[in-house]
């Protein structure tokens, strides 16, 4: 299956095709998680092999879930008007069960974008707790301190959100490291589940229903969320069916 990058992201998205409506629109038909925002679009063959960027398609022409078009333009679709007779006021537009997913996907993961980037407190070896950022270029130069740590380095110049920068021992930078691996996989684990109760309503009541922070029904839940879910839960001093546990 093909995949694609959007912008500088380091994230791929699996796709089930990728292809010119017109000299301005593009389509792209997604086979999982679709991407918040859209840029410059790299296309990886099946075995990884980079094959060639798109530029210029970043506008949303229409969004019909898991099938987006692009446009280069900045143009987007126009559904066209209905005829209606003199005084009779239109009819309010009532959106599908496909347009309320779509939606919904979207609000879900704006917010999931949201608390990555808010970041996370860390506890460091001398009981102070410090707060870290991780918009994606933040994420990239914290991951990039793993290989400085791999290679022998001892103390880590980086800092805390509001503090200059200052060096790290080895120790505390691998906590942060490690909370923000954390952080951001749960949170993408936990969104990548939502989508696919958000796939499984039936009605727009359903979909109206769900939102970033909701429990996720059990049929929706993949192992490694439950997994993540289990963590939380001990963190905490809970089992999973929320009984108390000893500590």
């Amino acid at each position: 299956m093909e995949k694609i990058r959007i912008g500088k992201e380091k994230r791929q998205y699996e796709i089930s095709s990728i292809r010119p409506t017109s000299a301005n629109v593009m389509e792209i038909v997604f086979a999982g998680t679709i991407p918040v925002t859209y840029g410059d679009i790299t296309i990886y063959t099946e075995d990884g092999t980079e094959a060639t960027t798109l530029t210029g398609f970043d506008t949303v022409y229409r969004d019909d879930g898991q099938t987006v078009y692009l446009s280069n333009d900045g143009s987007a679709y126009q559904a066209p008007e209905t005829p209606e007779g003199p005084g009779v006021p239109p009819e309010p537009y009532i959106p599908t069960l496909e347009e309320l997913q779509a939606a919904k996907r979207r609000e879900v993961a704006a917010e999931c974008e949201r608390l990555i980037y808010a970041g996370i407190n860390v506890t460091l070896a001398d009981g102070s707790v410090e707060h870290y950022a991780l918009t994606i270029e933040d994420q990239l130069n914290l991951f990039g301190k793993l290989s400085q740590i791999t290679a022998g380095a001892t103390q880590l110049e980086y800092h805390a959100d509001g503090h200059p920068c200052r060096y790290y021992s080895a120790a505390d930078m691998q906590a942060i490291i490690q909370a923000a691996m954390w952080h951001v996989s749960y949170h993408t684990t936990y969104c990548n589940a939502i989508n696919m109760w958000i796939a499984g309503c039936q009605t727009a009541d359903e979909v109206s229903q769900i939102f970033y922070g909701a429990d996720v029904p059990e049929e929706y839940q993949s192992e490694v969320l439950k997994t993540y879910l289990t963590q939380i839960a001990g963190q905490m001093g809970v089992s999973t069916d929320g009984a108390q546990t000893e500590r």
